[in-house]
């Protein structure tokens, strides 16, 4: 395990600024997720960390020491890509084995036992013998897993591996890698334009934005305390609805264009012009009742759960609701969200 420190890392491409000052520190044993859309620099940011990349400006620190000017090799990390890149004409083991070899690391009895503690971790021991193309995505994955683990390195960099794998494959491939973190707690970096994957993998997760850092924080912490419009939407898909944040008889309250109001909590002190951020599952609709008035347009159908997207004052918004609640196109709600699920952000 090893502490990463990244300070002031610009990098541009010919004119093309694509970081523009990145610093981060990373704990020793931490699960850092990189999210972002693409383009906004998280893979590049990887790259750098592993050497593949050079930076424009700034410096690169992995337990203390400057490996800014440092080859892949040099650094004691491993990277796990999201092609796998796995050898078609060697075994499992040999693949797992490769890495070993290249870095001198132990006699063929030693490499033996680290390919299968690593083929173990990831059970795929009795797969050892088998070629890539006799493997599923899946197992396929969980190969370039071991490889990336075999030595122990000091960092593991993860650059989108569940992108290739179906629904069902990239959630149990989440669960394996909690655990297998849990196992060896190896400072991992992370990059994901998931939001999914980051929520449920991550310790932290930083959020990039077009080069910059947007936010970062926990889990918790970026889904329900957006700092950003970005941040809102990109995490969880809140709505964004402009509002006047006034001081009503009970207390302050968001003004929408077209009169209508919604309570905010007591400790609001936010007036003037700003931007609610609402979740969609914080909405709750109803046929009749108090609450701003909206007009459903459509009901997405999501097996357990129905999408409303609704007009309200000019704005679209969207509700999740349970499967049993069916309201028809056309039909007037009323809307209702608990005060302190309402997010106001400035600016």
């Amino acid at each position: 395990m090893a502490e990463v420190r990244l300070q002031t890392i610009r990098k541009s491409f010919n004119k093309t600024a694509v970081l523009h000052g990145i610093s981060l520190d990373i704990r020793s044993g931490e699960f850092i997720s990189l999210l972002g859309a693409s383009g906004c620099g998280k893979t590049t940011l990887l790259r750098i960390v592993a050497g593949l990349e050079g930076v424009t400006e700034g410096r690169v620190e992995i337990d203390g020491r400057d490996v800014t000017s440092l080859a892949p090799e040099k650094r004691d990390i491993a990277m796990m890509f999201q092609s796998y890149a796995l050898l078609p004409h060697l075994s499992v083991a040999e693949n797992v084995r490769f890495p070993l070899r290249m870095r001198g690391i132990g006699n063929r009895d030693e490499q033996a036992e680290k390919v299968r503690a690593a083929l173990e971790t990831v059970q795929l021991g009795h797969l050892a013998e088998r070629k890539p193309r006799q493997l599923s995505g899946g197992q396929q994955q969980r190969v370039a897993l071991a490889r990336a683990i075999v030595s122990n390195p000091k960092v593991l960099l993860l650059d989108e591996p569940l992108s290739n794998l179906d629904a069902r494959l990239r959630e149990d491939m989440q669960v394996e890698l909690i655990e297998i973190h849990r196992r060896l707690a190896l400072t991992t970096i992370f990059v994901t334009h998931d939001q999914e994957e980051a929520l449920s993998l991550s310790d932290r997760i930083v959020l990039l934005n077009a080069g910059r850092i947007e936010q970062q924080g926990t889990p918790d912490e970026i889904y329900n305390q957006p700092a950003t419009s970005f941040a809102s939407n990109f995490i969880g898909s809140a709505n964004l609805v402009p509002a006047e944040i006034v001081d009503g008889p009970q207390g302050p309250v968001a003004r929408l264009g077209d009169g209508q109001e919604l309570a905010l909590a007591t400790g609001e002190t936010a007036r003037g012009t700003a931007t609610l951020a609402i979740r969609q599952e914080d909405l709750s609709l109803t046929t009749s009742g108090a609450g701003p008035a909206a007009k459903i347009r459509t009901r997405v159908f999501l097996g357990a759960r129905n999408r409303y997207v609704m007009t309200l004052a000019g704005e679209t918004l969207r509700a999740l609701t349970p499967n049993d609640v069916v309201l028809a196109d056309g039909a007037e709600v009323r809307l209702t969200v608990e005060p302190a699920r309402i997010r106001v952000i400035r600016g």
